[in-house]
């Protein structure tokens, strides 16, 4: 049964075009009606996905040609998410790697390709945008093939077929010289060199849980292969949790995947991936199965987190005012439903009342978690993120990581020289016509807050990517901002007649008739410390004076920052907080003299 059934996934960096190339295969492959009016990037169904332009969370479709069924995982390209690709490489039987046919295999695609080939898993690669102008297919397989090699890919992972086309335009050739016409050539590839999954339907039922959804009618989802056996609506199962303990569960219903949308089915065959529902509870990484006496699948290894933030509880005086999800046991809530549909975050309590630790890959991957929260209705104060370190023979060990940059000849100084601040190793430098690529090693600590910086030297030009490397000894002191803020000594409304005067002492985050309260940042100090001010105060009326107040006043317009920016500014004694309308940077200690207080404190312990 299982030998129409391929399972791949779909690894590339981010922006390669691996989601257009999927729009492509469902349509050629007959998933949609051809009077259909079917948006862009159809996989990309998070309005984050859409607004960012990135894959966020990994999602499984499935194109039946030919009375073949290829169920395609789509997975994110971004290092920040590569927990949601490492989950499905249990799931598939190969994987095609998308490249650009001008940029070539970049940073990320390294990490989840190495996975890949450490799994067994047989690549195909597809050289995509080869119309794109100054594009050099030629070169970039050369280039992949050396990354097979770098990666120690086995001979048959290394005689991998190469196809080259342009997902936007809907074609793939076999050869450059070949005539562009479809995708066949790439669905017949798959159809040969994928294998057919590896599964014994006549063994008892078996899956190993690879995903979880969540259905508004039968609740939680279980998504991955079927191993062994089948299942059928009504079937009696074992849940084996991680910890070994078993429970007994009734399938409600089985979800075959069909193009963009989910069909159910009666019966679930060995070697397709399918989704089950009829769970109370359920994680991922556990194993389900017809016998009490079978034992749990493996999961696969995932790379630790390496920074940490603190999520808190509102306590600024305009708490619930725009959010109604406000309280400790909401937020907890929330993350641990997180924690358990995304197997890279980790949940933990602190030691204060309200205040919970968040450990994850990256600051992005944090920074999308706060933004889902903050549509949902959640009210939360974000700190800055911190590197998770430990001791390694009474040494103090830290992440650091490999940086990939790409930048205009005339800004490499300026940018070299912020590298070098951030305690950045360089190793190796091109120059190319109109560009140079450096290769560096650098403190995880050290890229919180860079791209920022890269942004401002090259002019929106510089191109960055990085990847966990490896724990090294702590490489010293980083001063990451230079820079006091502002803080607010009064609460109210902002004024033009006072921010008049206070712009002059640096720059501003808010405007007139803005809402503001003690404690909270409203602008940036040149000079490192930080200046309390009053941007509430008005104009006093007298006899000469009339109430003309902010007639004539040009205000500069105030720098308004996105939540990643936001969370890489602010100092570790400050938080973000993130409601459904707002965003606002405040002090952790409202009361200057509880912060007066905090720092004697942290001074003593130092």
């Amino acid at each position: 049964m299982s030998q129409h059934i391929r399972n791949l996934a779909i690894i590339a960096h981010v922006d390669h075009g691996k989601t257009t190339l999927v729009d492509q295969l469902l349509r050629q492959g007959g998933a949609f009606r051809s009077n259909q009016v079917v948006a862009e990037r159809v996989m990309d169904s998070m309005d984050l996905e859409r607004e960012k332009g990135i894959t966020i969370k990994a999602k499984n479709t499935s194109v039946h040609w030919r009375d073949n069924i290829i169920n395609i995982v789509d997975t994110p390209g971004h290092a920040d998410f590569g927990g949601e690709v490492e989950r499905v490489m249990k799931m598939v039987d190969g994987v095609m790697l998308v490249v650009d046919a001008y940029d070539g295999p970049q940073a990320q695609t390294r990490f989840v390709l190495r996975k890949a080939l450490k799994q067994g898993l047989r690549p195909i690669v597809f050289i995509n945008k080869i119309d794109r102008e100054n594009s050099n297919p030629k070169k970039v397989h050369d280039q992949v093939l050396e990354l097979f090699l770098e990666l120690h890919a086995t001979e048959e992972q290394f005689n991998a077929p190469f196809l080259y086309g342009s997902a936007r335009d809907g074609f793939a050739v076999r050869e450059l010289t070949d005539k562009p016409t479809d995708m066949i050539p790439l669905l017949e590839t798959i159809l040969s060199y994928i294998p057919p999954p590896v599964a014994d339907p006549k063994a008892p039922f078996t899956m190993l849980v690879s995903n979880i959804a969540w259905d508004d009618y039968v609740g939680r989802i279980a998504i991955g292969k079927i191993i062994g056996g089948q299942v059928t609506t009504g079937d009696m199962i074992y849940r084996v949790q991680k910890s070994g303990a078993r429970d007994r569960c009734k399938i409600t219903k089985v979800f075959e995947y069909s193009g963009t949308t989910t069909n159910d089915s009666t019966l679930g065959i060995s070697g397709n991936i399918v989704g089950l529902a009829g769970f109370t509870d359920l994680d991922i990484g556990e194993t389900l199965c017809a016998q009490e006496t079978q034992e749990a699948l493996p999961f696969i290894d995932i790379d630790p987190p390496t920074i940490r933030m603190e999520f808190a509880v509102n306590d600024g005086p305009f708490v619930g005012r725009e959010g109604k999800l406000v309280t400790s046991r909401q937020i907890r809530e929330r993350l641990d439903r997180e924690s358990k549909g995304n197997i890279s975050i980790q949940v933990e309590e602190s030691e204060r009342a309200g205040v919970f630790y968040v450990s994850a890959r990256g600051a992005m991957q944090i920074a999308v978690l706060v933004e889902q929260m903050r549509r949902e209705g959640y009210e939360v104060l974000v700190s800055r993120p911190v590197v998770i370190t430990h001791h390694e023979n009474g040494k103090l060990m830290e992440p650091f990581e490999s940086l990939w940059l790409e930048l205009p000849e005339e800004t490499i100084g300026s940018v070299m020289k912020v590298l070098s601040s951030r305690k950045g190793a360089i190793n190796q430098m091109e120059t190319h016509p109109h560009s140079v690529t450096i290769e560096a090693t650098i403190p995880t600590r050290g890229l919180i807050g860079f791209e920022f910086d890269l942004m401002n030297l090259t002019n929106g030009r510089g191109v960055m990517s990085h990847l966990f490397l490896e724990y090294r000894p702590h490489a010293g002191e980083i001063s990451s901002r230079l820079t006091g803020t502002l803080v607010s000594t009064d609460t109210g409304v902002a004024t033009s007649y006072a921010l008049d005067q206070l712009q002059e002492r640096g720059k501003l985050f808010i405007t007139a008739g803005e809402e503001v309260y003690k404690g909270m940042i409203v602008g940036e100090n040149p000079r490192s410390d930080d200046l309390p001010i009053n941007p509430t105060r008005e104009k006093q009326l007298s006899n000469v004076r009339s109430k003309g107040e902010g007639k004539g006043i040009q205000l500069t317009p105030p720098i308004k920052l996105t939540l990643e920016r936001s969370i890489e500014y602010i100092a570790p004694d400050e938080y973000v907080e993130a409601t459904p309308k707002s965003l606002r940077l405040r002090k952790k200690f409202l009361n200057p003299e509880d912060r007066k207080r905090q720092a004697k404190q942290m001074a003593d312990l130092a």
